[in-house]
């Protein structure tokens, strides 16, 4: 039986007076790969920088459970010192600090992919290409040995090979060191080639709908669009 490695209850979140997740409860084991789909400003964004403890979110209820401990009032630094890494949706660039130089910062061990070996000596995100950046993340987040990988939206902007490269790099380096990963998508393109145990739909703040059969949810979603996710798929 695998072991479940992220746990939440009843997560409600609130920001600017505003509740933004509405009593989430979700669930990812060791080794697993989930994906999270949903419209635009759905919770997906929000929902992972709460995992992994951004105080700009207040929790005004439920509870986050990670390797079975209670880390709802943990700060970042903590989770991450635990084995919650987040690739961001949008990284910052910053002038006048190598790539190579925050890698030695976060880890003693060469971190080898053969489509980043560019990246190097060159300074972090400066005039990066979408998919540079994407893959730039993934090396961060493999550097950190996490045991939960968060990567929100890591296929948005990419044409069809770059997202073929990020999923390959995916599988390759995460799924075959059994990291489990929480996959944050809009479009859900990377899903043509990854396989998810598990795919829910966020809209305004709730899950509304989980399945196994990805491939039926893709389907759906590409013909009827997000809001017939509200409807149990069973009926379609």
């Amino acid at each position: 039986m695998q072991k479940i490695i992220l746990k939440i209850k009843n997560l409600r979140i609130s920001a600017e007076k505003k509740e933004i997740l509405k009593g989430v409860n979700f669930e990812i084991k060791k080794g697993e790969i989930q994906a999270l789909l949903g419209s635009n400003a759905s919770g997906k964004s929000t929902f992972a920088q709460v995992i992994m403890g951004n105080p700009k979110y207040k929790i005004s209820g439920g509870k986050i459970l990670f390797l079975g401990k209670d880390i709802t009032k943990l700060p970042p630094e903590k989770r991450a010192e635990m084995g919650i890494a987040l690739a961001w949706q949008t990284p910052p660039s910053i002038k006048g600090v190598r790539f190579s130089k925050l890698l030695e910062k976060i880890s003693k061990e060469k971190i080898e992919i053969e489509e980043g070996m560019n990246l190097l000596e060159r300074e972090i995100n400066v005039d990066f290409s979408g998919g540079e950046k994407k893959i730039s993340e993934l090396i961060q987040v493999l550097a950190l040995k996490p045991k939960l990988a968060i990567l929100d939206e890591i296929d948005s902007g990419l044409d069809i090979k770059k997202v073929e490269k990020v999923a390959k790099i995916i599988k390759e380096r995460f799924l075959k060191q059994k990291v489990s990963i929480l996959l944050i998508t809009h479009s859900g393109e990377i899903l043509n080639y990854l396989r998810p145990n598990l795919v829910s739909v966020m809209l305004d703040g709730k899950i509304v709908c989980q399945s196994k059969d990805f491939e039926k949810v893709l389907k759906t979603i590409k013909k009827y669009g997000y809001e017939k996710c509200k409807e149990c798929f069973r009926k379609i």
